[in-house]
């Protein structure tokens, strides 16, 4: 009888299940979309044998990014300040510290830095070989 007990118990608590992420280590979710900060499907190049790169972008105070689209998905994270993202006519967002986006791909956008600090991001680009991460938009 006890261990019919034992084996109820360890099935109401579920014991014997995989671990969930959660269970197995401490994790808060940043992300998880399909589509880019304005409504794009996220799409993967196909030029090559796939390519992620990450790198840390620093805009200056009062300074601002050339304009530029994302052939590949680029994933972002504010590390620190605030960035104010200009995509044209799809408008005008700002990110703060802590914040985490699927960058637009399509459209043609440039970051500014309008306050008195350094706005550091980490961006991470899931590309393929022979497709840029950025191209600048004349």
């Amino acid at each position: 009888m006890r261990i019919l007990f034992a084996a109820a118990m360890a099935l109401l608590l579920g014991a014997g299940r995989p671990a969930m992420a959660e269970e197995a280590y401490p994790s808060v979710q940043l992300l998880s979309t399909t589509t880019t900060v304005i409504g794009e499907t996220i799409r993967y190049p196909a030029s090559g044998a796939a390519r992620v790169t990450s790198t840390i972008v620093t805009l200056a105070p009062h300074s601002e990014a050339a304009l530029h689209l994302h052939p590949a998905p680029m994933y972002a994270y504010i590390l620190e300040g605030e960035v104010t993202v200009d995509y044209g006519p799809h408008g005008r967002r700002t990110y703060a510290q802590g914040q985490a986006l699927m960058e637009a791909m399509n459209a043609p956008h440039r970051g500014i830095n309008a306050t008195d600090r350094p706005v550091r991001i980490l961006c991470v680009f899931m590309g393929a070989e022979g497709t840029a991460n950025v191209s600048l938009v004349k």
